[in-house]
């Protein structure tokens, strides 16, 4: 049956308490009452990037609040593995689209919530469709697909038309550990402001991996990385077919037995060659309620909202703090300035390449290299990788004069990057 009317106030009494009346740390624009009622419930639209572990905890927890409007969007399908900790799901959904799962299930339950879905990648989606939402949510896995979202909102921006800036609220966990966020796109820091925070990529030395390890992770490595494409050939990986992870098991294993290193299990194969991330339900939940509170105040004024960034660390007790991240002057999407960046008068152009590769603050794969008048180094296409190569050997100094702007450009940046180069 639909919800009555007299359902949906029973339903949201707790949280109509407190809309009917200011608080002390109400915003001065707080419009107390039946207004702001009615916008959250039946104007406020917001955007759910993410139906996993986390976006299943944001979406019950949006709709339990009072968000009527709801859209959510995510790219992949339901695993046996994810029913541990997204909750929306079971075993029947196996194989089919979470989005799409996740939003029926939340309808059935939560009658008069309407949540669109929609099966795909958020680089379907253009300006248009981003422009419709009041608030965006991320619930992701990827440090790339923020990136893109980032970028995305900062662009959209207009100065001259408030409802451009979406804000962006991120949440994040690993294991015992998580954070909540909040974007102002060009106002607080933004995404990128912060990538140096994050944890290196783990990488292992070539030369330790064929020759002496030390780790199971370096048994594991040696098997994906040396033995599959000596045995394999040209045969691509599938890290999701069990008998490609169980391949992989066994020659970890008994090499790990020539080396005398314990460790290897088939759950830690799988888990170095898919990179997984630990997850823990009760984090989710945590990390998703500080999410939904700072999406409920934002779109109520009910109260301050958090300036701007809240961490969870779970491994030794419960422990929490808030801090305020800032604005990165230089940063390439919301700061407008080009990265400074200091190399010797002898690096080549080659060495750029592998700095780049390796500044944290960048994290950027296959960099490409440009100037206003000069295209230095292209990645791709093969004919023009094979006109610029013959630069890889020279000096930096030799094509870019002191001072002078070099344009980046990967195809894993939503951007370009601008760096201007000094030298010593």
């Amino acid at each position: 049956m639909p919800a009555t009317t007299q359902d949906w106030d029973e339903r949201y009494y707790h949280v109509d308490q407190i809309l009917e009346k200011p608080g002390p740390r109400t915003d001065p624009g707080f419009l107390a009452g039946d207004e702001v009622k009615e916008f959250l419930r039946e104007k406020c639209k917001i955007l759910v990037i993410g139906a996993g572990g986390l976006g299943c905890e944001i979406l019950a927890n949006l709709a339990l609040t009072g968000f009527k409007d709801i859209h959510v969007i995510d790219m992949d399908t339901i695993d046996i593995s994810n029913l541990n900790r997204q909750f929306l799901f079971r075993p029947k959904d196996v194989g089919n689209p979470k989005a799409i799962v996740a939003a029926e299930f939340i309808m059935n339950r939560v009658p008069g919530v309407t949540v669109t879905p929609y099966y795909g990648k958020i680089q379907d989606k253009d300006d248009d469709y981003y422009m419709q939402f009041n608030l965006v949510i991320c619930g992701l896995d990827s440090v790339e697909a923020r990136r893109w979202i980032n970028a995305t909102l900062v662009n959209m921006v207009d100065p001259e038309n408030p409802e451009s800036l979406k804000p962006l609220i991120d949440g994040g966990t690993e294991g015992f550990k998580g954070q909540a966020r909040v974007i102002l796109p060009t106002v607080s820091s933004c995404y990128e402001c912060s990538l140096d925070m994050l944890n290196k990529p783990t990488a292992f030395p070539i030369c330790t991996i064929a020759n002496t390890p030390r780790l199971p992770e370096h048994c594991i490595e040696w098997a994906s990385v040396l033995e599959w494409p000596r045995v394999h050939g040209d045969k691509k990986m599938d890290t999701d077919d069990p008998e490609h992870i169980s391949w992989l098991y066994n020659q970890a294993a008994a090499r790990a037995k020539d080396f005398k290193i314990e460790g290897v299990t088939w759950s830690l194969t799988q888990g170095v060659v898919k990179n997984i991330i630990p997850a823990i339900a009760s984090t989710n939940a945590i990390i998703a309620a500080s999410c939904c509170n700072e999406a409920f105040k934002i779109a109520t004024s009910s109260a301050a909202y958090l300036n701007n960034y809240f961490m969870l660390i779970g491994t030794d007790g419960v422990y929490s703090y808030t801090f305020e991240h800032e604005k990165r002057d230089d940063c390439p999407v919301c700061g407008g300035e080009a990265l400074d960046m200091s190399i010797s008068s002898e690096t080549t152009v080659e060495q750029l390449i592998e700095l780049l590769i390796e500044k944290q603050d960048i994290q950027i794969k296959k960099p490409s290299l440009s100037t206003p008048t000069a295209q230095i180094y292209f990645q791709a296409p093969p004919q023009l990788e094979a006109a610029t190569r013959p630069n890889l050997t020279k000096k930096v100094s030799e094509l870019v004069p002191a001072d002078g702007e070099i344009t980046v450009t990967s195809t894993s940046l939503p951007f370009s990057l601008s760096l201007r180069i000094s030298y010593t």
